[in-house]
Order: structure tokens, then sequence, then C-alpha cells
């Protein structure tokens, strides 16, 4: 399955835990983005028809409508003359009103994720975002009545402020929402991020004194996988549940492996071709990729760490085929196993529940560093 990703790398506002190379930029830098955008894809020589394609930010889905209609037209496959299998696009709450839902589904557009983070006030104002847990019940209302009805909503594990009863609150909503996919992510500590950076100085502003410790933030996480189960929503990877046939096709293709062509900034591609498997990634930020849409950097992939640190975060795990897939990592497979971390059938090795939970350890064995 082949697919396209587009960034939009524009925001009203920058949360204090996002660690993208997105933000609040000059509008008049949008202008030339999109049209730069368009160009990428007019131009482009397309190695194969497109089944899925995926609007990430940023938050893209406060881009002009017409805008948006004009870079998915120049996508090959679009409905009605062909069908891509899923379009996505990435919304954030209350910026959906019914003319845009309506128009997306024109344009292609048949699945929204919402980056809700969380349906509580307290934890919501330490982030920056100003919506409310009824603005998303009516965004996921006015996306169902223009006929999106594949959605997803995201939640941070590990907000300042969050608790056992928060948290709980916050699957409590995404029950009553009932959607067919959520994603929950544990707070990524890094200097990518104003509340990352500040943690690591040990500072205090924006919540980082009130980030939950570690063993917290996994039992939160552990919750969510409980308690999703019971409404239908299964693991089927890392940090993506969803009701069966309801799994995001777009992402999995990262996962298993499958070619995928990255446009806007900070886009990353990956392509088999008759030199190799290659990788690559465009200007990080929006103005670079203005100056110079071309990719900036292009590596060789490395086809057999890459099946297991990404084939591992699948919870069907990955299938052996031949005792040179084993014999490559053998020593680190059985330690992991022995620590209880992996645990193998006979055909498919798979990480433990606990192995879930220290996954970066493990994936660490196949790529000499922490990932």
């Amino acid at each position: 399955m082949s697919g396209v990703y587009i960034s939009y790398p524009f925001c009203a506002q920058k949360c204090t835990y996002c660690n993208f190379a997105s933000g609040v930029l000059p509008r008049e830098l949008e202008s030339s983005y999109v049209e730069t955008l368009r160009a990428a894809l007019r131009e482009i020589a397309w190695p194969w028809t497109p089944e899925t394609v995926y609007f990430g930010g940023g938050t893209p889905s406060q881009m002009d409508s017409d805008a948006i209609e004009s870079l998915l037209a120049a996508i090959p496959g679009r409905p009605p003359s062909e069908k891509w299998s899923e379009a996505t696009i990435e919304a954030a709450p209350g910026t959906i009103t019914r003319d845009r839902a309506e128009a997306w589904r024109r344009a292609g557009i048949n699945r929204a994720s919402l980056g809700v983070q969380s349906f509580v006030q307290r934890e919501l104002a330490r982030t920056g975002r100003k919506h409310t847990a009824e603005i998303v019940e009516s965004d996921v209302r006015i996306l169902r009545a223009a006929g999106i009805h594949s959605i997803s909503i995201d939640l941070i594990a590990g907000l300042p402020d969050q608790t056992h009863e928060s948290w709980s609150r916050s699957l409590d909503w995404i029950e009553r929402c009932e959607t067919p996919h959520a994603s929950v992510y544990m707070l990524e500590v890094d200097d990518d991020s104003r509340l990352g950076r500040e943690i690591l100085l040990n500072g205090s502003r924006y919540g980082a004194r009130e980030v939950p410790p570690d063993d917290a933030i996994a039992d939160f996480y552990e919750i969510a996988v409980e308690r999703l189960a019971r409404v239908g929503l299964a693991r089927y990877e890392i940090s993506n549940f969803a009701r069966q046939g309801f799994e995001s096709r777009h992402n999995l293709k990262y996962w298993r492996r499958e070619p995928y062509l990255g446009f806007g900034a900070d886009a990353h591609s990956f392509m088999v071709s008759d030199d190799g498997e290659w990788r690559w990634r465009n200007a990080e930020s929006a103005a670079g990729y203005v100056a110079n849409p071309s990719a900036i950097e292009r590596t060789p992939a490395d086809p057999l760490a890459e099946r297991f640190f990404l084939g591992l975060r699948l919870a069907e795990g990955l299938a052996l085929k031949d005792a040179g897939d084993w014999a490559a990592f053998e020593e680190s497979i059985q330690r992991r196993i022995a620590e209880g971390l992996l645990e193998f059938d006979g055909n498919r090795l798979r990480l433990t529940n606990r192995g879930v939970l220290l996954s970066n350890e493990v994936f660490a064995d196949f790529v000499g560093v922490a990932v």
C-alpha cells in the first residue's frame, strides 16, 4: 500500500508539549508554502497511484478549504474517478465547522484525527489548548453529519496536573464520543518542546513540576489499554487502538515498511527502487521548504533492522520468515525474552505487555541507539 503525507506546520498557538516543527508563522509565508506544495505535487512523476493520503500538522484543519481541494486534486487516485482507501486530516478541536467538514468530504477526505490530548480543563489550560470536552463532542457530531465517520481522538498520558481521577474522566469522554479509533501517547520529554526543556532543566514553568512521575504515567497507559479494550478499541500498535476495520491504514504503512512520499516541511519519504531502499526528508522549517522543496537528506534504509524496530511496534508482532531473520539479532532477542520483554510463539515475535512500556530499550538493540 503506497501513500502520501502532506505537512502543514501552521498553528494558531504553539502547545507547551509539542516537539514538532510547527508553530505560529507569518500569514504571508502560509500562502507561499501552499503554492510550493501545490507545485511539488503537480510536478512529481508519480511512481504509483497512492492508496492513502494524510494531512498532518500543525493544524491543517485551519487551512482554507479551497487550498485543501487544490492540493488533493493534484494527487492521483482521488474519488470519484478512483478511490483512495483512506484520506485523513488532523484537526484541532474548535476549528471544525459544518462548511469545512462538508468541503473536506467533497475533496475526498473520509477520516479525521482530533488532537484532543485531554478532556480536563485544568490540564488543557496548562498546555495552552482552548477547547472544552463539549466542543470535542460537538466536533464529532459535525464530522458524522458531513459523512466522515472514521474519527480518531488523541490523548496524552503525563500532562501537568494529571491524576488517576482526571485520566479516568478523559477516558470516560472517549467512551461517550464513541469514536472507532483512539491514540494514547506517553508524554515525550526532550528539548524540542518548551515543557520538555523545562523538565530537563528542573524548572517550574508550564507546570513542569506537576508532571506525574514515570510510574504513574505507565499506570495511565495500562489503564487506557484496559478501558479502551472494554469498548471495543483493541491495541493494534503501541499508541493506537481501534475497532476492527478502523485501524489507520496510512500509519500502518510506516510500521510495515510500505512506500510513501512526504511533501512539506520536515516530511519524510520511503521508497524502494532498482538501486535499493531509500529514506529522505525535507527541510525542517516552512521557510526552508519554500526556499528549497527538494529533499535535503537522502540515506539508504536498513531493511533488516527496520523490520524489527518498526514491526515490533505492532500488536501482531513480527513473523520470522527464516533463520536469517533471527540469527542477525539472536543474542539480543534471547536476552529480551529472558527478561520478559519479548515473547516468541514459534512463528511470531512480539513485545510483552511489560515490553511495550520499555519498548525503546528493546528497539535500541536493533538500531544501536535509543529511538
